[in-house]
């Protein structure tokens, strides 16, 4: 197994929304020193202790722990659920997407 990469003490970190379906979701980014990629990540649904908001707050605890063991978050962005015209079906997707979008 990977040595797990530790996140300085501070970082930069930028919070956005995003929606899924009828959920609104908030997503935090913070990413390792010199801006070397999304270090973690935090998903919480306006929907406090919904199953929504639990799914996403645990997919987004397990993106950041493979992120910090040295897996790609391109591969995972890429393995996420898509509907028909290519989207994101899912919080953790959608959030890497506009990510994607904005480090482009």
């Amino acid at each position: 197994m990977t040595a797990r990469r530790r996140l300085p003490d501070r970082r930069f970190a930028e919070t956005f929304d995003l929606h899924v379906g009828a959920f609104r979701y908030t997503c935090t980014v913070g990413w390792f020193a010199d801006n070397d990629g999304i270090g973690e990540l935090f998903l919480n649904s306006s929907k406090s202790n919904s199953t929504a908001d639990t799914n996403a707050r645990d997919a987004a605890i397990t993106f950041s722990i493979a992120v910090q063991h040295g897996a790609d978050p391109e591969a995972i962005r890429r393995a996420l659920s898509r509907d028909s015209q290519g989207r994101a079906t899912g919080p953790l997707g959608t959030a890497l997407d506009i990510i994607a979008e904005r480090t482009a």
